[in-house]
């Protein structure tokens, strides 16, 4: 889901198992939301992670930073956002935060930061992906 503030909204809710002995989401779940967030902004955008492994074609992580705001208690219902930019020649950023439902609270942001491989080479996105499709 798109809105003119981000190419693209998740909403998730915490679950039981994803808590700390504080009671609070644990730090390393949040990697978890904002990966699967950008899954499904790439699968909404018809991008086949699968497809392009099949053909040599690879799109990996290689860095992210998280600030953690604000912790997520269970139950709560949350919302992660995707944007992307591109950064030099190969590398795409995606700057991605979540925000708790109702209220609107900052509780994390990330920059990821990708490159496309080719049978193991660094290349340019637009040699794996549609760029204008992804909203670059």
């Amino acid at each position: 889901m798109a809105t003119q503030e981000h190419l693209y909204e998740l909403e998730l809710s915490v679950r039981d198992y994803e808590l700390d002995l504080q009671g609070i989401v644990n730090n390393s779940v949040y990697q978890n939301y904002f990966e699967h967030a950008r899954h499904e902004f790439l699968y909404s955008r018809k991008v086949d992670f699968a497809g392009l492994h099949d053909e040599g074609k690879d799109l990996i992580v290689t860095r992210v930073e998280i600030d953690y705001k604000y912790s997520l208690q269970s139950h709560d219902r949350f919302r992660v956002t995707v944007d992307m930019e591109r950064e030099g020649h190969v590398k795409l950023v995606f700057n991605q935060q979540i925000y708790r439902v109702p209220d609107g609270k900052l509780c994390a942001k990330a920059r990821v930061y990708g490159v496309g491989l080719i049978n193991g080479k660094p290349v340019r996105p637009d040699r794996i992906l549609d760029l204008e499709a992804l909203g670059l």
